[in-house]
């Protein structure tokens, strides 16, 4: 059932509509570009590298890991998108970075008022060594072939640049 929730969001949305002009798009990226981000609102994936929409395949997930999900995202990218290169792009002050895993559940069960001392969350205690082990796992995958470059990025929030790591 529809709610009043989303009313805002909604008008937005018919707004953005009546300019749209992405409708009939294939869907390949157009750029040949791949990223993996964290989901951090202070990141804007398209702006930081000069994009446009269409221009780029996007997967983000909390602290811009490369998950089973993001290679099956990036196999299909590179063999049915267009996808040429791929960027691995975690960056700084990040909440999975900065935080045990304890802390996070310790966190979440305050704010839900409930135990969440089962939940697992993707913590990261070395970020450098998490992007060199993340770009390793893309560039040794059997179906991600050694011709489409791979990097690790570290996006700074606070600048915005990137610091190509790995």
């Amino acid at each position: 059932m529809p709610t009043a929730d989303f009313d805002d969001l909604l008008r937005a949305n018919r707004d953005f509509a009546a300019s749209f002009d992405l409708g009939g798009f294939d869907g390949v990226a157009r750029a040949g570009i791949a990223l993996v981000t964290c989901m951090d609102s202070r990141i804007d994936p398209l702006g930081m590298l000069g994009l446009a929409p269409g221009d780029a395949k996007i997967f983000r997930n909390p602290g811009g890991r490369v998950t089973p999900q993001a290679l099956e995202a990036l196999v299909l990218g590179v063999h049915l998108l267009q996808v040429r290169r791929i960027l691995v792009v975690p960056h700084t002050r990040c909440a999975m970075a900065s935080a045990s895993q304890e802390e996070l559940r310790e966190r979440i069960s305050e704010s839900s008022g409930q135990d969440a001392s089962w939940q697992t969350f993707g913590v990261v205690a070395d970020q450098r060594a998490a992007l060199a082990d993340d770009v390793r796992s893309v560039r040794s995958h059997p179906l991600i072939p050694d011709s489409v470059p791979v990097g690790g990025f570290l996006y700074d929030v606070d600048s915005g640049l990137l610091d190509q790591l790995v």
